[in-house]
């Protein structure tokens, strides 16, 4: 039997040329990616504070998210987002940047705590922990006193080419993990590594 469905994927970073190439951007890389592979364009949408594409994949319509309110506000644009369209929190896929996994390393999951991302603590303040997560990994700078000039950093060239190989091993898959097959996703997404 196949699990929920996802109806909203929401790629988190920051807006602003300044921030595009940087690690905490990563969410925002993948859901490019998706807009690009599908022929969808992006368009600013002021009632959810974010820029909002509409796709069809796997056979149904799902919402990309990139919200525009800096990072540690990402919730407030999804929960404007999941209240208007009666999206439940089983139904999102959060695409965020992990520093806990190296990069080439992505993973997909349900709940857990926000390991200090402060996109993912202010989605759970306002929405609750049930969400899907894709932990795009970019690595860690080695101690916590580096992490927020390493996360706001480029990676590395070959860094960059990794993650970017990830983003489109998770792209490949994800007619699978909209259309409720999330388990067979992370299979094949974990077996990568």
């Amino acid at each position: 039997m196949a699990e929920q469905a996802i109806r909203l994927i929401a790629g988190l970073g920051n807006p602003g040329p300044e921030y595009d190439q940087t690690r905490h951007n990563a969410g925002f890389w993948f859901v490019d990616e998706l807009a690009r592979r599908h022929g969808g364009q992006f368009r600013r949408e002021g009632k959810f504070a974010g820029e909002v594409c509409r796709l069809h994949l796997g056979g149904q319509e799902v919402w990309l998210l990139k919200p525009q309110t800096y990072m540690n506000r990402s919730g407030q644009s999804l929960r404007l987002m999941t209240a208007f369209y009666k999206i439940d929190l089983g139904e999102v896929l959060v695409a965020h940047d992990e520093i806990d996994l190296p990069p080439g390393t992505t993973r997909l999951k349900r709940g857990g705590g926000h390991g200090g991302h402060n996109g993912l603590r202010d989605i759970m303040a306002q929405l609750g922990k049930d969400f899907w997560r894709l932990r795009i990994g970019v690595g860690h700078p080695g101690s916590k006193e580096q992490v927020v000039n390493y996360v706001l950093g480029r990676p590395a060239r070959d860094e960059e080419t990794l993650i970017r190989q990830d983003i489109d091993a998770a792209a490949d898959l994800v007619d699978r993990i909209v259309g409720g097959e999330i388990q067979k996703a992370m299979n094949q997404l974990h077996a990568r590594a």
